[in-house]
């Protein structure tokens, strides 16, 4: 199991949980009445093992903004943005290939990979803008390396591409004959800078998205794969054995939202915005720890001064009442670090705050 669930199961019922990623937005209420119609109108069967294609083809118009030519036939509607990362490694990678993971980064990367029979290698970040260390990146690229596993805007680090190092890593895949697998489900939510999405270029990549951070619906586990017309054969083929179809009703759901997302979009962003704001000024301000604000996703990674690994700070924090994610639990250069999710409320956030200041202060002065 995850750190992150690992931390989520010690939480006793009055802790403030700042552990999940978990938007505490209510869903578009179109979503919600487009599901529910769907429902009552009978369709709950089994549906086609790609997704309806109305939905395939909104999703296509719907990601058209960042470049692509895309249609219908370039997505794959998928039961969370997790199994698809779960079906790309499994269709794409075998036995005895490595793939190239972003450390820190989020929990799956490395044990898809494993369940594939592939070599998992930890790619660092830099510290502060949390962007790919790409000299680091090359060091690892071998002639075994079948896939790099991007993560932009990411999770647990809130860190966002920006062009120079977007351009270095297709160049990568370029000279090496690498897949591409990008994880964007956090595109919606960048606070500054542009979303520098590898849709244009699904030649070299697969790319990851998904409606349950998008839409506030978490629960629905719902997500989408792209990819060129080669590879979504592999994907389509791949997804009937691990789940037939993806869910019916909760696809009209989605499909009845996408015309009011910009605008929902727009209000979310506001809100999480002076979340990561409020978070990262509580964060500075207590003695012997650090964090750059975040420019995009929902999660603030601090570092901090003790000499206490950060799975053991965490469990203290739990104990008194705070949970959140050891650093470790994202890889070996996320040791030094917690992850906080912002995606709660401003009370809940600043009683966080006010337990790790107190903790922090307690530790610092023994």
């Amino acid at each position: 199991m995850s750190g992150i669930r690992k931390m989520f199961d010690l939480a006793g019922p009055n802790s403030i949980n700042l552990g999940l990623g978990e938007p505490d937005l209510d869903p578009p209420k179109e979503a919600i009445a487009g599901m529910n119609r769907a429902a009552s109108a009978g369709l709950n069967k089994y549906g086609p093992t790609a997704g309806i294609m109305e939905l395939r083809n909104g999703v296509a118009k719907w990601f058209s903004k960042y470049g692509g030519n895309l249609s219908g036939e370039n997505v794959m509607i998928t039961p969370s943005g997790s199994s698809a990362l779960l079906e790309a490694t499994q269709a794409f990678i075998e036995p005895g290939d490595e793939v190239l993971v972003p450390s820190p980064g989020f929990v799956i990367y490395s044990p898809h990979t494993v369940l594939a029979g592939g070599k998992p290698l930890e790619y660092k970040l830099k510290e502060g803008s949390f962007t790919p260390d790409i000299e680091d990146m090359k060091k690892l690229i071998s002639s075994k390396t079948k896939m790099i596993v991007v993560n932009s805007p990411a999770n647990p680090t809130g860190g966002v591409l920006d062009e120079k190092t977007y351009k270095a890593i297709l160049d990568i895949a370029e000279d090496h004959n690498v897949m591409i697998l990008s994880d964007e489900v956090y595109d919606a939510y960048i606070y500054e800078g542009k979303h520098y999405s590898f849709l244009p270029h699904l030649d070299k990549a697969v790319v990851v998205n998904g409606f349950s951070k998008m839409m506030a619906v978490t629960g629905w586990r719902m997500g989408a794969i792209f990819s060129d017309k080669r590879t979504m054969e592999d994907l389509i083929k791949m997804q009937y054995h691990v789940c037939a179809s993806p869910n019916m009703p909760a696809q009209y759901g989605i499909l009845n939202a996408l015309p009011v997302m910009n605008e929902y979009l727009s209000n979310a962003r506001k809100i999480f915005k002076a979340r990561r704001d409020l978070i990262s000024k509580r964060i500075n301000d207590i003695d012997g720890m650090r964090i750059t604000p975040p420019k995009g996703s929902f999660y603030a990674f601090p570092s901090y001064d003790l000499k206490m690994r950060s799975e053991e700070l965490a469990n203290t924090l739990a104990k008194n009442g705070l949970i959140c994610t050891p650093g470790s639990s994202f890889g070996k250069y996320g040791e030094g670090h917690l992850r906080f999710s912002y995606a709660a409320d401003e009370k809940k956030i600043n009683a966080g705050m006010d337990i790790l200041g107190d903790v922090i202060g307690k530790l610092r002065s023994e």
